[in-house]
């Protein structure tokens, strides 16, 4: 049996929304992931180890948090703003706590500005390589050891930086399966 006129809109109409609420979901961990890949909009460099060049000119690096619409955990840099030589390593914190009665997974996407210095800015170890759960009333320090690539003296644009900020936006993420028994635990804590 065909579909009427109505009946065809209305199937079109339901499919466009489900279609636009699916690609929404998946818009954060997408635009994160794009982002890693292609280094677009100032996100830093992976490294596994230090520079080997550290040179005497000097880089302020500010640490921005903030949090996704609806994410419970109160998150904030334990440091503002640090000095660094260009090519040392930087080892920094930030603090998340969860002030609610069940157990919150998170995932940070994070960039650089300006984005000009993101080719620059290189990630050792982060916190935001991996989802982060805390349980409830957890309060926890997570560490980002980073360097800025002596290299960027060298850019057209780079050697005009003389401050980076890294930015960190945690969002809630589905509570990974390893973490089920902490789920599981906390709501019969609860009962």
């Amino acid at each position: 049996m065909a579909m009427t006129g109505p009946q065809k809109t209305v199937a079109q109409t339901v499919s466009l929304v489900i279609f636009m609420g699916s690609m929404a979901w998946a818009s954060v961990p997408f635009y994160d992931w794009f982002c890693r890949v292609t280094g677009f909009g100032g996100v830093p460099g992976q490294v596994e180890t230090a520079s080997d060049d550290v040179l005497d000119q000097t880089i302020k690096i500010r640490f921005d948090a903030s949090l996704n619409q609806g994410m419970a955990w109160e998150f904030k840099p334990v440091v503002r703003e640090m000095e660094l030589r260009i090519g040392e390593t930087g080892l920094a914190f930030y603090e998340a706590y969860n002030p609610t009665n069940r157990p919150i997974a998170g995932q940070a996407s994070y960039n650089v500005t300006p984005y000009s210095a993101g080719a620059f800015f290189e990630k050792i170890d982060c916190f935001c390589f991996t989802e982060q759960v805390l349980a409830p009333g957890e309060r926890v320090q997570m560490p980002v050891s980073f360097y800025v690539d002596p290299e960027i003296v060298a850019d057209r644009d780079g050697k005009f930086v003389h401050t980076i900020t890294l930015s960190y936006t945690f969002y809630e993420i589905d509570i990974p399966e390893g973490y089920a028994a902490l789920e599981t635990e906390t709501t019969q804590d609860l009962n």
